[in-house]
């Protein structure tokens, strides 16, 4: 899917207003993740998805009051268990959807969007911040801000100082919220450039594709359910451990978007295909998955009885790595390793 910021900058380009959709909050089995962005455009077709079925259908709706009065709309969707598959889920949750009008005739907005731009096509880190203020209807161009690791752009507020101030005490590691303090709302939304590999399972197996991960760049992030096996001891490198109580819920607690790489090495059937009927609802750029191809028919057949098809299917790289003949876990985290390469520079040779 393109870049939602490169598709703000073309419709900037035109001069063409849009409504854009982004969830705030979730819970549950909601179909998209916190942060996921749709744009809706004035003849109601759209860039991107924030899950499809009726969810989506009654927020393209809503932006017609958008388009209509430039008015932000926050609504609250609950999602009842028997509806859920019309929304692409296959248990309840709720979700918190911003509607925000996008005026390519208010400066300060403008020149937000351009200077986002313009970081991210230099890799450069940065937050969007928006206040989302509950006195008022609108959302305005001099309410974002842009703040950087050093810098900051947007129009002078000493209001939201306090906000910036708490994004640079640990920029590496801000994550998306929407937050309100005494005064306002706040969305907070961090655009780092950095591709990340989520290891999924923190056996001995992982350990070695972390060290290799590191030496190429990534940022390591890996996750089980075992403090034992997900410490700082066995994984000295990753720039981050995650335990979790559970492999179910896994979105609530990580982002995946069109920058990261899933690598499903758990314990066994049966929490690889927890992780994998999640994660293929997500963006990822790569998703593999250790196992025989005894393991991967089953699993893929478990998923096909569900809401999933044969195109989601093939976005997975299972059994995951080169075909190099590794047997070793160094030689199987050299062929994943490698696999990874191939469909970083796949995606670097499709934009040359």
């Amino acid at each position: 899917m393109k870049d939602i910021y490169k598709i703000i900058e073309d419709l900037i380009y035109e001069q063409e207003d849009f409504v854009l959709a982004t969830i705030l909050e979730k819970s549950g089995s909601a179909p998209r993740e916190q942060g996921t962005k749709m744009i809706i455009k004035r003849d109601f077709s759209i860039e991107g998805t924030i899950g499809g079925g009726i969810f989506e259908a009654v927020s393209i709706k809503l932006s017609s009051k958008v388009f209509e009065n430039k008015e932000f709309i926050v609504k609250d969707f609950s999602f009842s268990n028997e509806g859920a598959a019309a929304l692409g889920s296959v248990c309840g949750g709720s979700v918190k959807l911003l509607l925000e009008y996008i005026d390519c005739s208010d400066t300060f907005m403008i020149e937000t969007y351009k200077k986002a731009m313009s970081l991210k096509k230099k890799g450069t880190d940065f937050v969007l911040v928006t206040e989302i203020r509950p006195n008022t209807k609108y959302i305005n161009g001099v309410d974002k801000w842009i703040c950087t690791e050093t810098g900051f752009y947007g129009k002078e507020n000493d209001k939201v100082q306090h906000v910036f101030r708490n994004i640079r005490e640990d920029f590496k590691n801000v994550k998306f919220k929407y937050m309100t303090d005494s005064e306002s709302n706040y969305l907070i939304e961090p655009v780092f450039n950095y591709e990340k590999v989520f290891i999924m399972g923190a056996g001995h197996i992982s350990q070695k594709i972390a060290t290799l991960t590191k030496m190429l760049d990534f940022r390591t992030i890996v996750l089980d359910d075992r403090e034992e096996f997900a410490n700082r001891e066995k994984f000295k490198i990753a720039d981050e451990i995650v335990v979790l109580e559970s492999f179910e819920n896994l979105l609530d607690t990580v982002k995946i978007d069109n920058r990261s790489y899933v690598i499903i090495v758990t314990r066994g059937h049966a929490c690889d295909k927890e992780v994998l009927e999640q994660v293929l609802k997500t963006d990822a750029r790569y998703i593999g998955m250790i196992g025989s191809k005894t393991k991967r028919n089953f699993v893929y057949n478990t998923l096909l009885k569900k809401e999933y098809i044969i195109e989601d299917i093939q976005r997975v790289h299972c059994p995951i790595g080169l075909e190099i003949d590794a047997q070793t876990p160094e030689e199987i985290a050299i062929s994943i390793a490698a696999e990874l390469i191939k469909v970083r520079r796949s995606i670097t040779n499709e934009k040359e």
